[in-house]
């Protein structure tokens, strides 16, 4: 694959992105790059001061960029079926990115609906958004959804039982078992929309600082956290890459995984990246789908013609 950078990106004019954790990190960086392109964005995250401040940056890099604001908070299935309404009703969204996340949680907390905190927040959150919002994402011409995963995923204990963490909590697993989530639903939903004008893809953003660490605590963190970022991670702009060449290049297709080609993937020209082992299998696609319906109570037919996910 030859170098690939955003300049790269074809015009957006009259596409509307919508971006969980676009007020922040990669999220944010995606928003300031689309917009560029003549893109309108949609930032959704928790906190409405953060997401004006973050519009507001946005506007400032970009003067006259269409910047609209959504509050989401993908722990509380209330606040997600909520956010979707209006979306739902009104918008047609051309690119969709699954970008927010949590990690690192130091002790087992339960979302409001009863759900381990990370795999409630990073899969099951956006599982249930994606299915409220469907219909403004068929009404596109060309449709993309990007889900944003991570390295994490490769991890032995990211397996794909126990999703709740009650036998055991690891505070990374509980991370790698939802980035291993991020894959496998994203190219279940690439199996259910094919064929069609759906494109669903996954990518893994490399290293790089951005607000998901924050979630780091004790000394061990505070100590090894400034190290490995001036060692090894690079900066958000880049690891904002691999899904701005998924969202937007020719080249990429439903069912790939994206991940930058550089040293030991943590930076550089995005391209398609080897999967977890057994990730793409459709088996585990079916199961973890099941329990997404019957956990969150959202049903979710994606290759449907209407939609109407309740």
């Amino acid at each position: 694959m030859s170098h690939w950078t955003p300049d790269a990106i074809p015009e957006q004019t009259g596409r509307t992105a919508l971006i969980t954790g676009g007020n922040s990190g990669i999220g944010l960086e995606t928003a300031r790059v689309l917009t560029r392109h003549g893109a309108r964005v949609i930032l959704a995250g928790r906190s409405r001061d953060k997401l004006d401040r973050a519009a507001g940056a946005v506007r400032a890099a970009q003067p006259g960029a269409q910047v609209d604001t959504l509050v989401l908070d993908l722990s509380e299935l209330s606040s997600v079926r909520e956010a979707a309404t209006r979306i739902a009703e009104t918008e047609t969204i051309d690119l969709l990115f699954n970008n927010a996340g949590v990690m690192n949680l130091p002790r087992r907390r339960t979302t409001p609906d009863g759900f381990e905190m990370t795999f409630g927040t990073n899969h099951l959150g956006h599982f249930a958004f994606n299915a409220h919002i469907w219909p403004a994402v068929r009404r596109a011409t060309a449709p993309r959804v990007i889900t944003v995963s991570a390295t994490a995923a490769r991890w032995p204990v990211g397996r794909l039982d126990d999703l709740m963490s009650e036998q055991r909590y690891r505070p990374m697993g509980a991370y790698a078992k939802s980035k291993r989530a991020n894959i496998v639903y994203t190219l279940e939903l690439a199996r259910r929309t094919a064929p069609g004008p759906v494109e669903a893809l996954v990518v893994h953003p490399g290293s790089a600082m951005t607000g998901i660490q924050q979630h780091g605590t004790g000394a061990l963190s505070r100590l090894i956290t400034p190290i490995a970022a001036r060692l090894f991670m690079g900066s958000a702009d880049g690891a904002a890459w691999p899904s701005l060449y998924a969202a937007t290049s020719p080249q990429a297709h439903s069912g790939q995984f994206i991940g930058p080609a550089g040293r030991d993937q943590t930076s550089g020209t995005p391209e398609p990246a080897g999967l977890p082992r057994g990730a793409d299998d459709p088996a585990e696609g079916e199961r973890l789908w099941t329990a997404s319906e019957e956990l969150t109570g959202v049903p979710f037919a994606p290759g449907a013609e209407t939609e109407t996910a309740g």
